[in-house]
């Protein structure tokens, strides 16, 4: 039986895998199922091998003691003539298959209903503690195809009378020995019986367990098949539509976690197309202005020197405004692809901050705007200079850019004991509320006719934000439109890898 099961253990390991859910599923029911059952029929069969044994001693001792008596009545152990004792003792001896010694007080044996032993003298240490007056019984199992057998010793006695002191005392004499020994046979039968039929009704049950495992096995993993195949039609793209199975919570939490990813790849595939048609827009606007600016000198073989060098100057104008697009587009890429190295080291950011406050003041007075530093401390820490150098340029450039005339821009640094943070406040134009969700998509502008007069590749704060991010830091907004916009960057002190 168990080498059939092992047999289709190996062939379900075979065809579902050893991490197979539904094999697994089939071993621990068969594990329920069959080792209860196992336990059961071996202590079932054993406690009745042991109980039948204690009953059996325990009957055949009673009998013996009452035989015992009507041996000292009828003075059997002087005379072992009566036919009635003698009556008993083989009615005793063939119905429980045994032997019956009685063994008077000269360790003679008076009667041996196998005819063998008497007259003969038996010594043993039984015998010896059974004239003390105890009562012996021990059972020795049989081995191979020898029956076991019960061996039961009990004293043969006598309530004599005696005066001691002028007073009656009754004192019991031991006069003899009764030995018996008896088959286990019976029992062994009956005990056979029990655990054949008992390892019939295993072997239904175990069947019945089987045949139950493999109906819940395939109940119960139906609904991960559903999803495994719902998956597959999403991957070869007959469907793009939401995976619903909530047969289980298991099964809920699984479909849930899959469309919260097929809806991201969605947003990331429509980010992707709307990236690819922005980048050639982008690229297509120079180019297209180059174009037609050389056209128009092609067009004029006559044209006047001034004008050739005013068409230069903005074809100029346009390669350069390309170039940034292109810088722009290759920095992001690399912060995209995590390529780039961060090359952290202990920076003063105070210092970083005015050097880059110094480079940016030139632009700022050109509109008459007023850039202010302060910094409540001095503060150290664990940064790649040149990422941190493209996020303050980046929002202290656009803070001057979008900014009035006769405007302010004011940077702020402060630290605690784990982040330092920087805020960039001016007193610009602002932003709608709609279009802070926005601001951090690449080449989404706000007002496109006022960006492009101010110039810009509408790809800075995307690539300030991926900077930030790299530094495991976080960046926020806040901004009312015609009043001005507050950036917020922190940054941990220390660098976490």
């Amino acid at each position: 039986m168990f080498s059939k099961i092992t047999e289709m253990l190996e062939k379900l390991k075979k065809v579902y895998g050893l991490r197979s859910l539904r094999f697994r599923i089939f071993v621990i029911m068969l594990a329920v199922g069959m080792i209860p059952g196992a336990l059961m029929r071996y202590s079932i069969v054993e406690n009745y091998m042991d109980r039948a044994v204690d009953v059996r001693i325990a009957t055949v001792q009673n009998q013996l003691k009452i035989l015992a008596n009507h041996l000292i009545y009828y003075g059997y152990l002087q005379s072992s003539t009566s036919e009635s004792i003698n009556a008993e003792l083989e009615m005793l001896s063939s119905l429980y298959d045994g032997r019956v010694l009685i063994i008077g007080g000269n360790f003679k044996v008076v009667k041996d209903t196998y005819d063998i032993s008497e007259g003969r003298i038996v010594i043993s240490e039984e015998v010896l503690r059974c004239f003390k007056g105890e009562t012996i019984s021990r059972y020795s199992p049989g081995t191979g195809d020898a029956n076991g057998y019960m061996e039961i010793v009990i004293p043969i006695t006598e309530t004599v009378k005696t005066i001691v002191d002028s007073q009656e005392k009754e004192e019991v004499v031991v006069r003899g020995v009764m030995l018996t020994s008896i088959s286990d046979e019976s029992i062994t039968a009956t005990t056979d019986v029990l655990r054949r039929n008992a390892m019939i009704l295993m072997v239904l049950v175990d069947l019945v367990i089987i045949a139950l495992a493999m109906v819940l096995c395939n109940v119960m993993t139906r609904p991960f098949e559903r999803i495994t195949q719902a998956i597959r039609d999403v991957k070869e793209g007959y469907s793009d539509e939401a995976i619903s199975v909530p047969d289980y919570a298991e099964t809920v939490h699984i479909v849930d976690a899959f469309n919260q990813l097929q809806r991201r790849m969605k947003v990331l595939d429509d980010s992707r197309q709307e990236f690819v048609a922005n980048v050639s827009h982008e690229l297509k606007t120079p180019m297209a202005s180059i174009k037609v600016l050389a056209d128009s000198l092609l067009a004029q073989p006559d044209a006047p020197a001034q004008l050739y060098r005013e068409f230069m100057e903005d074809i100029a104008t346009e390669i350069d405004r390309e170039n940034r697009i292109i810088t722009d587009l290759l920095t992001l890429v690399k912060m995209d692809k995590k390529a780039a190295d961060m090359n952290i080291a202990p920076v003063n950011m105070n210092d970083l901050t005015e050097l880059i406050l110094k480079r940016l003041r030139p632009i700022a007075r050109k509109r008459d705007v007023e850039v202010v530093f302060e910094s409540a401390r001095n503060v150290t820490a664990e940064v790649d200079e040149v990422k941190m150098t493209l996020i303050l340029s980046n929002l202290v450039e656009n803070a001057i850019k979008y900014n009035k005339e006769h405007g302010s821009v004011k940077v702020t640094l402060d630290a605690d004991h784990q982040n330092f943070t920087i805020v960039v406040t001016d007193s610009g134009i602002g932003m709608p509320e709609e279009a802070l969700a926005h601001i951090y998509e690449r080449f989404y502008r706000v007002d496109k006719s006022h960006s492009r007069e101010i110039g810009g590749t509408g790809l800075g704060l995307a690539i300030t934000r991926s900077a930030v991010l790299m530094h495991r830091g976080s960046i926020s907004v806040v901004s009312r439109e015609g009043e001005g916009t507050s950036f917020t960057v922190k940054i941990p002190l220390i660098y976490i890898i």
